[in-house]
């Protein structure tokens, strides 16, 4: 029997975005099934006006308090009220800065979105995602050897946000599909620079991703062999044989998250390199 769930306040104060907090409560939430944490995210938080707003918002909700504050006044603060309202807190990064300050022998500049500074990094994932948003979807299939990689694989594939995900880590990233009985274009077969990788799931996942976007379609006209599980098979065996013909690698994408997909392409990237 399953337990009911429960719910409770995660409150995440962070002087930049609030990215790296919002990933560390998410990771650390998704270890408890039977709790869903209601987040409260507090980006840009950087004077002692806008922390006493903040927990004017943790004294009507109040739960975990998670922050990445570099400024050390500020951090003390907010360990100070947490303390006096009997809440547990955490600095995300104290704990890390510390290894490294003790590792690296100097302690840290403690720059405010230091991760976000406009570097050549910075615009290299611009360049990226903008290549990738020009070839989605099989767009300008002339030069795929300017890609980093090209994502393959029949529709409902997560091949468009698997792209994404790859170009905001700086890899440029293009996307073609495969349909039944039409060949691959000679410039992906003829390219020499990017990691092909085929997209694969199984026809029960596929079906069920394609009932759903058709149910969110407006247009009345439902094309069944879209959805049938026969026909799925079919386009994913002529998947496979292209794959297995040019010798490129096949990640099955059915129980793997957008993330966990990119990382094993990643890992790929750096096999072959």
């Amino acid at each position: 029997m399953n337990k009911p769930q429960s719910f409770f306040h995660l409150h995440l104060i962070s002087d930049a975005t609030g990215e790296t907090l919002l990933a560390a409560g998410r990771a650390a939430s998704a270890q408890y099934k039977d709790a869903r944490a209601i987040e409260h995210i507090y980006p840009l938080i950087r004077t002692e006006k806008q922390i006493a707003k903040v927990f004017e918002d943790i004294e009507e909700e109040p739960g975990i308090i998670l922050y990445t504050v570099v400024d050390q006044k500020l951090a003390h603060g907010i360990d100070e009220r947490c303390a006096a309202m009997g809440l547990p807190c955490v600095s995300v990064l104290e704990p890390v800065l510390t290894v490294f300050q003790s590792y690296l022998g100097t302690p840290a500049g403690r720059r405010v979105g230091a991760q976000h500074v406009l570097d050549a990094e910075y615009f290299r994932r611009i360049d990226a995602l903008n290549f990738t948003m020009d070839h989605d979807d099989g767009q300008l299939p002339a030069n795929m050897d300017d890609a980093d990689v090209v994502l393959i694989g029949i529709s409902r594939t997560s091949k468009t946000p698997t792209s994404i995900y790859l170009a905001n880590r700086g890899i440029k990233t293009a996307n073609i599909p495969i349909v039944l009985g039409v060949p691959v274009p000679e410039s992906l077969v003829n390219a020499r620079t990017p990691l092909i990788v085929g997209l694969i799931a199984t026809a029960e996942r596929i079906s069920h991703v394609r009932q759903n976007r058709i149910l969110g379609n407006s247009s009345t006209y439902v094309p069944t062999d879209y959805v049938d599980r026969a026909a799925i098979n079919e386009e994913l065996a002529y998947a496979r044989q292209i794959c297995t013909r040019h010798g490129w690698p096949m990640i099955d994408v059915s129980r793997r998250s957008i993330e966990e997909t990119a990382a094993a392409i990643v890992a790929l990237r750096g096999k072959t390199r």
